[in-house]
């Protein structure tokens, strides 16, 4: 919700601020709840189901005014959401069409129309914060995340984080759950109407409703107020960091880190120093945002074959090992065509 710092390059164009972030995991695990409270705090959301969403939906739509009948350019959920976050559930129900044009909304933060005798770009300058669920209902570790929830990897690699959200047996946390569930729907115990009767309600009311409006307000805040820039210690940790990520395969065919994760790391950082309303990106900040991504990296880029993280399955949705394995059988049955045809 807080972003990085967006930048304006003569050689490459606009550097995203903004973080996306994709929640993956079993069904009934709050995914969407987590959505819809954020698209309440966020200064500037919009909720969206990716099963009932189009194409013109999620950009824009060209109807007629009824009043002077002239073409007129309707905005949809993305650009409506520009300056703020949208929220997408149910993200792996969405059709080609509709995941065609976050392409560019993703990486660009623009969205292109040419409709109707209207050509321009509008502004998408959005975070997105989408949910999907496994094409098994139930998460498979044996399989990675591109055949869990079958979604293009040109689309997946332009999240910087994404998380497992997993349905994991535990007594302790199950009658936690349990007993919160359960007391939303049972009558209030006696020492609790006592408590109550006890306070005056207005203050009661004001106690609850505060945490949400100053945490709104403290965000608005901090993305309007606090653009912080990136010392020599933070740029000499975020090198080496990068450099310590590149280096954690055992195989030199193996690459577990990209630029794009690189960049993210600056963007984490930074929105990590907005968070203490701070006017620079300390070594503390870089060091969180590594711990973050590769928590990300070690739930979703990890083969489940090897053990080893390989971003190749993100970016190409098949891991080195397979392709390498794909290589062999390919080498071998060419070579056993050749010896037919020699015969």
């Amino acid at each position: 919700m807080f972003g990085g710092v967006s930048k304006e390059f003569a050689s490459r164009g606009r550097f995203r601020g903004e973080i996306n972030v994709l929640l993956c995991g079993d069904p009934s695990t709050a995914k969407s709840q987590l959505l819809q409270y954020v698209h309440k705090i966020a200064p500037r959301g919009i909720y969206t189901s990716g099963r009932g969403s189009s194409a013109v939906g999620l950009t824009v739509y060209i109807t007629k005014d009824p009043e002077t009948k002239e073409i007129v350019l309707e905005s949809g959920a993305l650009v409506l959401s520009d300056r703020g976050i949208c929220c997408i559930d149910e993200f792996d129900k969405m059709d080609d069409n509709t995941r065609n044009i976050l392409h560019e909304a993703m990486e660009q933060q623009t969205v292109s129309v040419a409709k109707a005798g209207i050509i321009c770009t509008l502004n998408a300058r959005t975070a997105i914060l989408a949910a999907a669920n496994p094409v098994q209902s139930k998460y498979n570790p044996k399989l990675s995340i591109i055949e869990n929830i079958k979604l293009p990897p040109t689309l997946l690699s332009r999240f910087d984080l994404i998380y497992l959200v997993l349905d994991k047996q535990s007594e302790a946390q199950d009658r936690r759950l349990a007993n919160h569930i359960v007391s939303l729907y049972s009558l209030p115990s006696e020492a609790d109407i006592a408590n109550i009767r006890s306070q005056d309600a207005t203050v009661l009311i004001a106690t609850n409703k505060r945490p949400k409006e100053f945490l709104a307000r403290y965000i608005s805040y901090a993305r309007k107020h606090c653009l912080p820039t990136i010392t020599d210690m933070a740029v000499k940790t975020l090198v080496n960091e990068y450099s310590n990520m590149r280096s954690l395969g055992n195989s030199k065919k193996t690459i577990t880190a990209t630029p794009r994760q690189l960049e993210s790391m600056i963007r984490v950082s930074e929105s990590i120093a907005k968070m203490r309303l701070s006017e620079i990106v300390e070594v503390k900040d870089v060091e969180e945002a590594v711990r973050l991504i590769k928590t990300a990296m070690q739930q979703s880029a990890t083969d489940p074959k090897t053990g080893e993280i390989d971003m190749d399955m993100i970016t190409t949705g098949i891991s080195a090992s397979s392709a390498s394995r794909i290589k062999l059988i390919s080498d071998f049955i060419m070579k056993v065509q050749v010896s037919h045809i020699l015969e």
